[in-house]
């Protein structure tokens, strides 16, 4: 499945199990925004993200954690 920015929740569970021993809560944004350009499935432009969007990964992240 390719991925872009929009499809927060499926980045989120794509890094969970990549970093699965990374807490999410202290990744920081540029961190983030690599790791998500990174990823085998990710096919969108690199800078159509914002902090807005990071943020949401990042919260959709830290609630597959727990």
């Amino acid at each position: 499945m390719d991925l872009k920015w929009t499809d927060v929740r499926d980045i989120a569970i794509e890094l969970y199990e990549k970093f699965p021993d990374t807490d999410p809560q202290y990744v920081n944004f540029p961190d983030l925004h690599r790791w998500v350009c990174e990823l085998d499935s990710f096919v969108d432009e690199p800078n159509h993200s914002n902090e807005k969007v990071l943020e949401a990964i990042q919260m959709d992240w830290i609630d597959e954690t727990t």
